[in-house]
């Protein structure tokens, strides 16, 4: 299956908070999306790896993508190195998308910056003809070299300035029900797991007023910021809204 964008996060909800009512609106569109998470969040102070796996693929569903997989690396301690840049570059070969959305360049979470740094890098090298991989021990056939055109990186908890904001206006309903998704991470004041600096009602109703306020700084009801790697190229100046 080929696919138009492919978004990762280190963690299960990570590609929700940072870009759900980006990927929500591209799908509305008719483009085909699919969510890569590198970890299951196995570390995470609240829930289990049993229920986050469910929780993330109730997500999936809310968002329509057409896909979602866990490489299951290892929460805290994977590493952008030749292992699982190979991993991650099989995926991008496998499905070929032409946009790549992954974490915060910098971030509070050290997977965040780690796990942003990985898959700019994959999808450079998976660009390269001179490094073969097929994508399971049964494929007979080496995969073609692929590079996307885009890698985006969406803003998570700390406040990062971005180059360019979507406007999300009409898809943050729908953000936040795959956001509430995540039942035992998020606010919820009958439970009584511990508190964490993402259960708070304080962190739920920044889901809404951080994207107003991007919003509002461009003109529109809600948006979502990325960051990019590359100057973008638009044909007329009457391209920017």
């Amino acid at each position: 299956m080929k696919l138009d964008i492919l978004a990762f996060g280190a963690h299960p909800d990570d590609v929700e908070l940072g870009c759900g009512a980006t990927i929500a609106k591209e799908i509305a569109d008719g483009k085909k999306v699919g969510i890569i998470d590198l970890t299951r969040g196995e570390l995470g102070t609240r829930g289990t790896i049993e229920t986050r796996d469910e929780e993330s693929a109730n997500a999936c569903k809310i968002l329509g993508a057409s896909l979602r997989l866990n490489m299951d690396f290892a929460d805290g301690f994977f590493i952008n190195d030749k292992k699982h840049q190979l991993e991650i570059i099989k995926m991008i070969r496998k499905y070929k998308p032409e946009v790549v959305l992954c974490n915060a360049i910098e971030d509070r979470h050290i997977d965040h910056g780690k796990g942003s740094d990985l898959v700019s890098n994959a999808c450079f090298l998976s660009g390269l003809v001179k490094i073969d991989t097929k994508f399971d021990e049964y494929d007979e056939e080496w995969q073609d070299a692929w590079r996307p055109k885009h890698v985006y990186h969406y803003i998570q908890w700390k406040h990062i300035e971005p180059d360019f904001v979507v406007d999300v206006s009409d898809f943050m309903p729908k953000k936040i029900d795959a956001v509430m998704a995540y039942k035992t991470q998020f606010y919820n004041p009958k439970s009584n797991a511990p508190e964490t600096p993402i259960s708070s009602k304080n962190f739920t109703d920044s889901i809404a007023y951080r994207a107003k306020d991007l919003g509002r700084l461009v003109g529109v009801e809600y948006g979502e910021g990325f960051t990019v790697e590359r100057y973008p190229l638009v044909n007329s100046l009457f391209d920017l809204k």
